[in-house]
């Protein structure tokens, strides 16, 4: 009699997966610089800071000096945290931190961290949603405080972004190790291995490889078909110092950067083309080695200040920095003022009059961006603190960006900045 098997059942492991809510953080500081001009601004009104991005979305804290209720008739001022870019029901906790500058600590702290909230994380619903406090201080009180020194607020913030997810356990996981290739190309270029072509810069030799340099930029791709075949080659540099030409080189087998170091020592430079990051942006245009210029322009970028944004906005011009430019551009319209006084304005009239006329545009929009309650001060109306020698104040002021430019007439050429400040109107408009 045949023997009859018995089916052995099939038994799975059983599965598991976990949901996790947890917030990203990412914190803020706004320092508020003269508290006391910013008074008087009007109920409803506020100074807010630069954009700033936590878990995936963009922030802004507001200050209102006055206040934001018109029930209260200034006698607070209030703080609000607003969600500044695109999102929907984005959920969030929050703190607000006015600082004690007297060193004793005592902070004024409003915080949904650490503690239970019966409702739930705050949920924003759109673009412009807020959080914070009508009543964040009594405002008589803030200005006896040790809140304020030397005419300056500073407000902490905190958010913390709601996220979450599915974490399910994977049998099995393989690190995979960060790419080394920029380390072997740099190894290439130390050891000079294989190299084909010879760099002569001010006595200082640089063995490379010119199918690499090909690679990397047209301009050597270029020169190496069309003059360069055979034995290897020298080829003498006049136009770059040994050190710039070291630092481009590392970069085009490396992808990488010189350290910090070597950038920060040169931004105590009198004059912002000496810096190694500007010598080394000038090299990165002349053979049109774009993602090095960008990585120049962006640590540039860091240094502006008054003093400097004028001669940096002359010398992007000229090596076709366009993202370092158009920051520049729009520093020196917010500081117009202080910018005009400057010797590197009194450079940009005489040596880049084309730039004025941008400038121009600039101021144009950042006046009507300030009408529309995006600024809290106007470009226009640093220009016209001040009256003339009658004693009278320009009449630029009372007047949006658009009007002023047509009462000069489209056929008329653009005027300067200079002539701007001084343009006296029509009693009509």
């Amino acid at each position: 009699m045949p023997e009859i098997m018995a089916e052995e059942e099939l038994v799975l492991a059983p599965t598991s997966s976990r949901s996790v809510t947890e917030t990203v953080n990412g914190s803020h500081k706004f320092v508020i610089k003269g508290y006391s001009l910013a008074k008087g601004m009007g109920i409803g009104k506020h100074i807010a800071s630069e954009p700033f991005t936590v878990g995936g979305y963009q922030w802004a804290i507001y200050f209102y000096p006055d206040g934001k209720n018109p029930e209260d008739n200034s006698t607070y001022v209030s703080v609000f945290i607003a969600l500044a870019s695109d999102g929907t029901d984005v959920r969030a906790l929050f703190e607000l931190t006015l600082m004690d500058q007297s060193g004793k600590e005592k902070h004024k702290v409003h915080s949904h961290f650490d503690r239970s909230l019966e409702s739930g994380p705050y949920t924003l619903k759109y673009r412009g949603s807020m959080w914070g406090y009508k009543r964040f201080f009594r405002r008589a009180a803030l200005e006896t405080s040790d809140f304020l020194k030397d005419d300056c607020l500073k407000i902490n913030c905190t958010v913390g972004v709601v996220v979450s997810g599915i974490d399910s356990p994977r049998l099995h996981s393989i690190d995979i190790p960060d790419s080394d290739i920029g380390m072997h190309f740099g190894a290439l270029l130390e050891t000079q291995e294989g190299s084909d072509v010879l760099f002569n810069v001010a006595g200082v030799k640089f063995h490379a490889h010119k199918l690499i340099l090909a690679a990397r930029s047209p301009v050597f791709k270029t020169s190496f078909s069309d003059a360069f075949t055979g034995d290897k080659s020298e080829i003498l540099v006049t136009d770059i110092e040994p050190e710039v030409f070291k630092a481009m080189l590392q970069f085009i087998y490396c992808d990488t950067l010189v350290d910090d170091e070597m950038l920060a020592a040169s931004s105590s430079m009198s004059s912002v083309s000496d810096s190694f990051a500007a010598k080394l942006l000038a090299a990165a245009d002349s053979y049109c080695l774009e993602r090095l210029r960008l990585m120049c322009e962006s640590y540039l970028c860091k240094d502006l200040s008054v003093n400097s944004v004028a001669r940096t906005l002359a010398f992007a011009e000229r090596y076709h920095a366009m993202e370092l430019k158009s920051v520049c551009l729009k520093f020196a319209a917010e500081n117009l003022a202080a910018v005009m006084e400057t010797d590197g304005f009194k450079y940009l009239k005489d040596n880049c009059p084309a730039l004025q006329s941008e400038l121009l545009k600039i101021i144009a929009g950042c006046e009507e961006e300030c009408s529309s309650g995006g600024k809290s001060r106007s470009v226009w109306g640093q220009l016209s603190d001040g009256g003339d020698s009658n004693g009278r104040r320009h009449a630029v002021r009372y007047m949006t960006a658009d009007r002023r430019l047509s009462a000069l007439g489209e056929d008329k050429p653009v005027p300067s900045i200079d002539s701007l400040m001084n343009f006296s109107l029509p009693a009509w408009l």
